[in-house]
């Protein structure tokens, strides 16, 4: 867990440090994800940005664009390379809208249903502006065509026939081969082809994919960027987008169809690594743990048996109530290695179970998963409980109020200083329900001295977040566990000590008895 958390805060600076645009929504579409990057790009702040939703803050021409490939990651279905405009704002308006290919990632809880999208994008605004030029012109491209400026994509293209007629700088660049050594060859076969072409494609369905792009091209029809991937004169493999559009003459009529390439930036190319080890990192940690609830319960399914067997041989009163506390904490233990839903807790889902108990096993058992932490700081930990009040018979779920118990207890073991006292009280009133029935209000103080627990961790308590750390979490699971009991915990910080109060409502029996 810890190591899914250092990826996981890692990611969430790279993210805000990343020099490629990168924005999150949430399943509604509302920006809760909005890099530094994306905001020098559009000229909208994040704290302007956050809770908006998507779909206002791109083109209207983009819309239809963004809502199929909003809808498609939360399906689960994660579209590459789509191409949207996006508005600017302020002093950015004046420059036009944002032009950005993107890769939609959806984003998963630990039980993989998607909880938002994260689009990682890469700003091909001046590539566009090149591009949307280049196709316009009517008289001598060959300028803009041989032009080495960086901002011109490498371009190639053929004549109706089907023959390489244009092969620029950039294209020269990327592939190693001259404009000489590929003008007049076939495009299709011998230019990228199979075997002894220049550019070897990968197979025979990339082969007769780059066919049927640049036939519908030729035929006059509109087609869309598409993956494409060649092997360059080195042996690279290079993969890009590719973007067929057709070559007019004065009169309209289709002359040949030139061939832009649009590659990935460093930037967004290490950014989409570090998501897919991110990826990887948090599935090896699911699997990990995983395996270690699994095969915990082997020695725990020992240690009940040995208890068994320990409770049929004699033993004295003071034996009897430690094997008590031993069989109390494993059932505990069961409990937790079964909470594969924790949403089901913090959602208030979960069933709680009604037995017959009393506040002494529970205290016991729950102080008992902390005296090791205690004695090593040398921390007194004082039952102040009434004896009436310990003896009353009560029912509800002992097991998660010891769970309960046990957490207040080690967070604040944690947080007293060393040396320090802690102590825990109970106080219990009743409402009668009926002639042997009674309503118990119980409510348990855990008073420790020192500066207290940090606000960060109570933040997170209080504010029922899963995202903090894992002492967080615990308070969070903690707390829901108590409102599940009709309650809830509150912190009060005083001169030089702070508490926990800790509220449930359980059922309680006619009388008093106290365990034998």
């Amino acid at each position: 867990m810890q190591e899914l958390e250092a990826v996981t805060s890692e990611m969430v600076r790279l993210i805000e440090t990343a020099t490629v645009p990168i924005l999150a929504v949430d399943v509604d579409g509302l920006v809760n994800g909005w890099n530094t990057k994306i905001s020098e790009l559009t000229g909208l702040l994040v704290d302007k940005a956050i809770g908006k939703h998507l779909l206002t803050l791109v083109e209207d021409s983009s819309v239809d664009v963004v809502k199929r490939m909003l809808f498609l990651a939360l399906q689960g279905k994660e579209e590459q390379n789509i191409q949207f405009e996006i508005k600017t704002h302020g002093s950015k308006s004046e420059g036009g809208p944002i032009c950005l290919v993107v890769n939609a990632c959806a984003s998963r809880d630990l039980h993989e249903n998607v909880v938002g999208v994260c689009f990682v994008g890469q700003d091909i605004t001046g590539q566009k502006m090149v591009m949307d030029k280049f196709t316009r012109i009517e008289g001598d491209y060959k300028a803009i065509v041989q032009n080495r400026n960086p901002l011109i994509p490498p371009i190639f293209g053929t004549d109706e026939f089907g023959w390489c007629s244009e092969w620029n700088p950039a294209m020269k660049k990327l592939t190693g081969w001259k404009r000489e050594e590929v003008l007049d060859k076939m495009l299709l076969g011998e230019v990228f082809g199979l075997n002894m072409a220049c550019c070897r494609l990968k197979n025979q369905e990339a082969f007769v994919n780059l066919g049927v792009v640049l036939n519908t091209a030729m035929t006059g029809q509109e087609s869309e960027k598409v993956s494409f991937g060649f092997f360059a004169r080195t042996g690279k493999y290079v993969e890009c987008l590719l973007c067929v559009s057709k070559k007019l003459d004065r009169e309209g009529a289709v002359t040949g169809v030139f061939c832009f390439l649009q590659l990935a930036s460093q930037e967004l190319q290490q950014a989409l690594h570090v998501q897919r080890l991110s990826e990887q990192t948090a599935l090896k940690s699911l699997k990990a743990l995983a395996y270690i609830k699994k095969q915990v319960q082997n020695p725990l399914s020992g240690i009940i048996f040995s208890g068994k067997m320990m409770e049929e041989t004699e033993l004295g009163a003071e034996q009897k109530e430690l094997l008590h506390t031993s069989a109390q904490c494993q059932c505990q233990l069961s409990k937790i290695l079964n909470d594969s839903d924790l949403d089901s807790i913090i959602e208030g889902y979960l069933d709680l179970e009604m037995v017959e108990f009393t506040l002494r096993e529970v205290l016991v058992a729950s102080i008992s998963q902390v005296m090791m932490k205690s004695n090593e700081k040398g921390i007194r930990i004082i039952n102040d409980a009434a004896e009436e009040t310990m003896a009353e018979t009560l029912y509800g779920d002992s097991i998660r109020l010891q769970q309960v118990l046990a957490d207040f207890l080690l967070m604040s073991v944690n947080f007293t200083p060393s040396g320090g006292l802690l102590s825990v009280s109970a106080s219990l009133t009743k409402d009668q329900l009926g002639q042997s029935v009674y309503l118990m209000h119980l409510e348990l103080r855990i008073r420790h001295p020192g500066a207290g627990i940090p606000e960060a961790l109570l933040d997170q308590m209080f504010g029922g977040g899963t995202d903090g750390s894992v002492e967080g979490i615990s308070l969070v699971i903690s707390r829901k566990l108590v409102k599940l009991m009709n309650g809830d915990v509150r912190y009060m910080r005083e001169a030089g000590k702070s508490s926990f109060i800790i509220s449930v409502e359980l059922a309680g029996g006619h009388k008093s008895q106290k365990r034998a």
